[in-house]
């Protein structure tokens, strides 16, 4: 079985910097890290400084995020994050959308495809904090876009407050598959039709793997071996209970690593030893 290499999703520390994150994530031992781009904060200096830490760890970046598609013509700072993350060497780019007009959000999606050319992935997420809600409606929307550069994320939690199925998973085209988050959460959890709830949920209420009811299992099963894994654990608890970055980011690392070692585990079993 092909393994499914971690990476530290940058939303489980909100209170680091750009260089934090690469350091955090190499030091718990990551395959890869994530990266947060705020473009007002952001300079060269910046870049520089990232680039030096992802030099001396040797960590390749899984993404960076977030584009944060809205109403109105398209943003330039969202061309900055795109070409931020090319120079950084970031495999992916993780956009959310919250313009109701789906016409122009394909379209800003086709343009960031463009411009992304084949140097990263554009990945868009769907979850019920977005105009784009459902895996249904995202996945026809990168099948409009049609671009080779154009991905879509499922994110486990916002696959599963949404109503997602395994089917719909089965059904995606692997090549738009270019990483997966995990993260686990209590059963049932928010309430679909409180939107306060579910970004509330979504920031502070996420679970190490395999704590909570989340089918993770199955949702992995469903896709392409050894995908990247994103650990998407936003937590108020786990920053809490573990305030030293390097601190949270191995365990982290722990925990995950440990679900997904049980898992492999029984994924290899034979048949009959798994009855």
């Amino acid at each position: 079985m092909a393994r499914h290499p971690l990476a530290m999703a940058s939303g489980i520390m909100p209170d680091a910097t750009p260089v934090d994150l690469v350091e955090c994530a190499a030091v718990a031992g990551f395959d890869y890290g994530g990266m947060w781009i705020e473009p007002a904060d952001w300079s060269d200096a910046t870049t520089r400084a990232v680039k030096a830490a992802l030099a001396a760890t040797g960590l390749p970046l899984l993404d960076v995020e977030v584009v944060w598609i809205k109403p109105g013509p398209a943003d330039p700072a969202h061309d900055r994050i795109v070409d931020i993350g090319m120079e950084l060497g970031a495999r992916n780019l993780l956009c959310v959308s919250s313009d109701p007009d789906a016409a122009a959000t394909v379209a800003k999606l086709a343009r960031l495809s463009e411009r992304a050319g084949s140097a990263i992935r554009v990945n868009l997420e769907f979850g019920l904090f977005t105009e784009v809600k459902t895996i249904d409606q995202a996945s026809a929307m990168v099948a409009e876009v049609d671009h080779p550069a154009m991905g879509l994320l499922i994110d486990a939690l916002h696959w599963t407050r949404s109503g997602g199925t395994l089917a719909q998973v089965a059904a995606v085209p692997p090549q738009w598959l270019n990483y997966v988050q995990l993260c686990d959460a209590p059963a049932p959890g928010a309430d679909p039709v409180d939107p306060g709830a579910i970004l509330t949920e979504a920031i502070d209420g996420r679970m190490p793997l395999g704590e909570g009811g989340l089918p993770l299992g199955p949702l992995l099963a469903a896709m392409p071996a050894g995908l990247p894994i994103a650990v998407e654990e936003r937590s108020k608890a786990l920053r809490e209970s573990w305030p030293d970055l390097r601190e949270r980011a191995t365990r982290l690392y722990a925990t995950s690593r440990q679900w997904l070692d049980q898992w492999s585990e029984g994924q290899a079993a034979p048949a009959h030893s798994r009855r």
